[in-house]
């Protein structure tokens, strides 16, 4: 009898990645396989964040992102002393309790925003809040840890330094670390690339941002024109539009961003499958915001 000695999946990913060919190919099934576990598997998550019920407790907020019809949600901002559902103050008991509360309205945390770590204090007591930050996001149940990446120059080399130091103990927690455009020193697409090739680790990605592409920029700079310079980079989106001057606080596809034109440079690029997330509704009462969650999710079913 003879047997034959295949590759694991992760092995020929690491082979993949070491030889540096194809890494676009094993960036996207790296995405893919933090999904795996979701609700309906790969292709693509339409979610919303918990960012336009942010005056209410993040309670509120999950019970109108189900009842409009999602089965992923975002956490980020809520009514509570940190102004953050989690962040790195959040016990791990706590998180997990977040957890549960999705999990009774039908719904996976495809992502997780948590301020900041505290990189500011040293290179050490970053690392170990951003290492804080993961174990709560595995607590909770998140699949993706959204970062804002930092503004201040004198800072920059050791942000990015504590996320390069924690990367593989995010994936051991099965957790993506994934930067957005947020404006300073990663407002644009190239820039964004820079920080994400300086880390250099594939569990470090990019979350797209079209509407503060044009935020940062002033309305200057086309998402469309910038969304090719990020080809291989992008696991997840922030869907997110613009209206001139400077407002983001809109429901997407009432704005500037020209999501079709974004998405196909996107899938061009090699986006072709993972996270959507919402993460601006126009503001209004709880009755009139979760009508614009409803409209807003079709926009994007329809868009994909």
């Amino acid at each position: 009898m003879t047997t034959t000695n295949r590759p694991t999946r992760r092995e020929f990913l690491g082979r993949t990645l070491a030889s540096g060919a194809s890494g676009l190919v094993a960036r996207q099934l790296l995405a893919r396989d933090a999904f795996a576990a979701s609700p309906s598997g790969g292709g693509w998550q339409v979610g919303c964040y918990t960012r336009p019920w942010a005056k209410y407790d993040y309670r509120v907020a999950l019970d109108a992102i189900a009842e409009a019809g999602f089965k992923y949600a975002g956490l980020m901002t809520t009514n509570s002393k940190t102004r953050l559902v989690i962040s790195v103050v959040t016990t791990p008991e706590e998180a997990h309790q977040v957890g549960l509360e999705a999990k009774k309205r039908g719904l996976a945390i495809a992502s997780l925003y948590g301020g900041r770590f505290p990189e500011q204090e040293s290179l050490e007591a970053g690392i170990a809040g951003l290492k804080r930050l993961i174990d709560n996001c595995a607590a909770a149940g998140a699949t993706s840890l959204l970062v804002a990446g930092i503004a201040t120059p004198k800072l920059y080399n050791d942000y990015y330094k504590v996320i390069a130091e924690c990367c593989d103990y995010a994936a051991e927690k099965h957790l993506g670390i994934a930067l957005k455009p947020h404006g300073g020193l990663n407002a644009t697409g190239p820039q964004c690339r820079k920080a994400i090739e300086r880390v250099g680790h594939k569990n470090f990605t990019l979350w797209y941002d079209p509407g503060n592409i044009y935020y940062c920029s002033d309305g200057k700079l086309d998402p469309v024109e910038d969304a090719a310079t990020v080809d291989g980079l992008v696991t997840g989106m922030c869907v997110k539009d613009y209206k001139h001057p400077k407002d983001v606080e809109l429901t997407p596809g009432t704005g500037r961003v020209d999501f079709p034109r974004v998405m196909a440079v996107l899938k061009k690029g090699g986006f072709t499958a993972g996270p959507l997330i919402i993460e601006t509704l126009t503001p209004g009462d709880r009755a009139a915001t979760l009508a614009e969650a409803k409209k807003a999710r079709k926009f994007v079913e329809q868009l994909l």
